[in-house]
């Protein structure tokens, strides 16, 4: 029996707008060296904290607060948002190519998921590339995710639990479910945003050179930077890219990636081997969305917050 994946192609109504806004991302971006150009993490991190470049400093809100959790290698940062009386938590994995990114780095976005979800928000400073390359950042992830399904009843008075992310972060998120095994449904549900799933390169990676926010080049120095020395085939192992990974007895997932993003095959692939091994998926296409698009001021990343919003809430208010 074939299993096919069902899917929404939304935002055709706006498209207009999207491919407005591209254009003009494409000419900001244009004025300004990309990551693998640099090809300096410290620095570049150094400097988006600063509003270096075309995107302005990442807001600190007093809502969130800072603490740390035990891992492994010793403790964890983590961002932690807490509204009134949750009903459940959501462990976020940050994007920025397993190198870049930081748990307080979006912080209106988290507090806004907090808050139209109504679940306290766990967002993971795990550790990053080329510092701390492979296994480091999964560890760490895994470590949080181990500690939350033994805490959230006692520290948030719930245990209705989901994780994602976006990028990087749906990529540790799928990784972080794997290792888990038996314990993935502790986790109710999972947001995969945009995640890269196949390390190798899928096609639309490969055919992506010229795509803005996330060109073939740059995708292929993150790649270097969080798996040093390893090529294509190396990095198709399940724990390194589990679209190759047995996926059985998972949480419901919500996929969503836009249709000018590189990492469009890895949604569309992961999806459906989702749902072939029984698990339940819903795959949200976003037409004319580029990678990371979610960030942007424009009406397709609105609808889409708003809608991982209620998928979240959905997982956390059932039984």
């Amino acid at each position: 029996m074939t299993t096919i994946i069902e899917h929404t192609l939304s935002g055709a109504d706006v498209a207009d707008e999207t491919r407005a806004f591209n254009a003009d991302l494409a000419a900001r971006l244009a004025t300004v060296p990309m990551a693998h150009e640099v090809d300096d993490a410290p620095a570049i991190r150094a400097a988006r904290e600063k509003g270096g470049g075309p995107f302005p400093a990442p807001v600190r809100l007093p809502e969130g607060t800072d603490r740390t959790v035990p891992g492994r290698d010793g403790d964890i940062p983590v961002r932690v948002f807490r509204p009134e009386d949750p009903r459940g938590v959501f462990l976020h994995l940050h994007g920025g190519g397993w190198t870049l990114g930081a748990a307080d780095a979006q912080d209106p976005q988290l507090w806004g998921l907090a808050t139209a979800a109504r679940v306290a928000v766990v967002s993971v400073g795990y550790r990053l590339g080329p510092e701390h390359p492979y296994p480091a950042g999964p560890d760490d992830c895994e470590d949080a995710a181990r500690w939350l399904i033994d805490n959230a009843a006692a520290e948030f008075g719930t245990g209705r639990l989901v994780i994602g992310g976006e990028s990087a972060g749906a990529h540790l998120a799928a990784v972080t479910l794997l290792r888990l095994g038996g314990l993935a449904r502790s986790f109710a549900a999972a947001q995969f945003t945009f995640g890269a799933f196949d390390l190798g390169l899928t096609p639309s990676q490969r055919h992506g050179a010229d795509k803005p926010v996330l060109p073939l080049a740059t995708l292929e120095w993150f790649y270097r930077q969080f798996l040093p020395g390893l090529g294509p085939q190396e990095r198709r192992a399940p724990d390194i890219s589990p679209l190759y990974a047995d996926l059985p007895a998972l949480p419901p997932a919500r996929f969503s990636v836009g249709t000018q993003d590189p990492l469009l095959d890895d949604s569309l692939f992961m999806a459906a081997r989702w749902r072939a091994a029984g698990n339940e998926a819903e795959l949200e296409v976003v037409a004319e969305a580029v990678h990371g698009f979610v960030s942007f001021p424009i009406t397709v990343a609105e609808r889409e917050m708003a809608a991982q919003a209620g998928f979240i809430a959905d997982a956390v208010a059932k039984p």
